[in-house]
């Protein structure tokens, strides 16, 4: 395997890292670096996933294309994005787009189809989620009667915090709100029945939107890759368990094993985790595309 990229160096270009991205401020336009890095209970590990970051790219790529929606990208090119980025492209190549910069909806447009996860745990408690009433008797990860909307806040630290509709319709405009809606619903929708037919089912994912100066709506960030989103694959999936996911499960349930605290600073994973959940990202990529991974 290759070495992991932890963080991404381009001299003389200011830069924002967040918990798995590097993102470069080129003035009206972004680089944005996946690197290699992987986090778990709101922790960056000290251990990468090699070629993680790639592999999401490419999967991000993929989708843009499938999808025709409108979005970011401007080029996948290193030696375009400007002297400084071109002298990394070895480092940089397969990992980097150049896109547009956008004003950010202050909003995770999050999409359910199955019910799950934080969903799963408001239903048993109340038979809602985000506030939505749903049928009574669903069990875990049962396939919903339709698609629902379900933003939640972005937290800069710490987790994002599910919401109703109606309170981001109420800070961003009833009209701003429908259109995020309709078109995430549209989108999942999609991206859902074209996974189905590759043996993929998606059960939920999150999407990122961005406005343009001239007020256009476009889709930004990465998009339907096992970090936004729940995979299940769909031979193993039975209603009333949770099936197994293309993530870091694996990742997750060697730290809850490991006697971590979760407040101290996280420790190094094992060389098999690592292999298991590079895996995983693997066979998510290979089976939605139904292309062998690349580095280019």
């Amino acid at each position: 395997m290759a070495t992991p990229l932890l963080q991404s160096e381009v001299a003389g270009v200011p830069v924002r890292r967040g918990k798995v991205r590097d993102v470069y401020d080129l003035g009206d336009k972004l680089v944005i670096v996946a690197t290699d890095r992987i986090s778990a209970f709101d922790f960056v590990l000290p251990t990468g996933i090699p070629d993680k970051g790639r592999i999401l790219s490419q999967l991000t790529l993929f989708w843009l294309d499938y999808l025709k929606v409108p979005n970011h990208l401007l080029s996948t090119d290193v030696a375009k994005f400007g002297q400084p980025f071109a002298r990394q492209e070895a480092a940089l190549k397969g990992r980097s787009m150049l896109v547009r910069k956008a004003s950010v909806v202050p909003f995770e447009c999050v999409v359910r189809g199955y019910i799950a996860g934080s969903g799963w745990k408001e239903y048993k408690k109340q038979g809602t989620v985000c506030g939505i009433k749903l049928p009574p008797g669903l069990q875990e990860c049962q396939k919903l009667p339709e698609a629902i909307f379900t933003p939640s806040t972005k937290a800069e630290t710490g987790h994002d915090e599910n919401i109703p509709y109606e309170t981001m319709a109420a800070e961003i405009g009833e009209k701003l709100a429908a259109e995020l809606r309709d078109r995430s619903l549209d989108v999942y929708r999609r991206a859902r029945d074209y996974a189905e037919s590759r043996g993929i089912l998606l059960a939920d994912t999150k999407f990122e939107w961005g406005k343009l100066p001239d007020g256009t709506l476009i889709l930004i960030d990465e998009v339907l890759t096992p970090d936004s989103s729940r995979f299940w694959p769909k031979d193993s999936y039975v209603v009333g368990k949770n099936p197994p996911s293309y993530d870091k499960q694996f990742v997750r349930d060697w730290l809850e094993g490991s006697g971590w605290d979760k407040n101290s600073a996280p420790p190094a994973l094992p060389n098999d985790v690592v292999e298991k959940t590079r895996a995983k990202y693997l066979e998510a990529f290979e089976r939605l595309t139904g292309k062998k991974f690349t580095v280019a």
